[in-house]
């Protein structure tokens, strides 16, 4: 069983998103472990990029941090080696197909593998076009992530049937950023998903809070959230560790 298939083996999953390199690795570094430390099942790491189009402002003021800090793709991959002599808790790459085909698709891929990364998340990738990655994250054995949005409709169900790894399941339009209340039949789309794939759905974008967190648990095999984590480290900056590491172990608690 692969390592993404036992994070969601053992229960309703919760996934942190953090930027790599905000504001430094060493930082990022600490980060991870602390939201390992109080439950996170699933760790998504964002490789910054200058032109983020999925991201709201939190979310790209952290990568504009980051790449004014000086963090580079191949700092970030000694990361994930770094992490990977701690910890065995599946690690996925969040990132734009641009950072990919500037290393190259195979070699980006197999680095992937062998620091340890389990999945790829790229969401300017379009499904149709996915055929120029997954033969390579085949061969290395790294997940190629799909997303479906709400307005993916009668995609649904194609996309389900090809995933892997997990389904990013988006709860809302627009970009990523915490919402005062998500309003999405999201109910409907875990049900097509669900028809059509055995696949776990882990649903993110919006959610901020530990009663956020478990309304999304109940239609989701997991919950991911993103800004309202970056908040703290936009706040907390070097010494962000433990207050992440609270804030992780609340939104656990809560979807358990």
């Amino acid at each position: 069983m692969s390592r993404i298939k036992e994070a969601f083996a053992k229960g309703k999953a919760f996934i942190p998103f953090i930027t790599c390199g905000d504001p430094d690795l060493e930082t990022t570094e600490a980060v991870v472990m602390a939201a390992i430390e109080n439950g996170a099942d699933l760790v998504e790491l964002g490789i910054p990029f200058s032109d983020p189009t999925a991201e709201g402002p939190v979310i790209q003021a952290a990568n504009l941090r980051a790449l004014t800090g000086g963090v580079t793709t191949a700092q970030i991959f000694g990361l994930v080696r770094r992490l990977r002599e701690k910890t065995d808790v599946p690690l996925v790459f969040m990132t734009y197909a641009n950072v990919v085909f500037s290393r190259g698709a195979e070699s980006f891929i197999r680095s992937c593998s062998e620091a340890g990364v389990d999945g790829l998340i790229l969401p300017d990738l379009p499904f149709e076009e996915k055929a120029e990655f997954l033969p390579f994250s085949r061969k290395y054995g790294v997940d190629l992530i799909s997303l479906i949005a709400p307005t993916s409709a009668n995609r649904i169900a194609m996309i389900a049937k090809e995933a892997e790894g997990f389904i990013y399941l988006v709860s809302s339009l627009g970009v990523t950023g915490t919402r005062a209340e998500i309003t999405t039949d999201l109910k409907s789309i875990v049900s097509v998903i669900r028809e059509n794939t055995d696949v776990p759905c882990a649903i993110g974008f919006g959610i901020s809070t530990p009663d956020m967190a478990a309304r999304m648990a109940q239609e989701a095999d997991g919950v991911i959230v993103g800004s309202a984590i970056i908040k703290i480290l936009a706040a907390r900056g070097r010494e962000a560790a433990p207050y992440v590491g609270s804030f992780v172990k609340d939104m656990k608690d809560a979807i358990c």
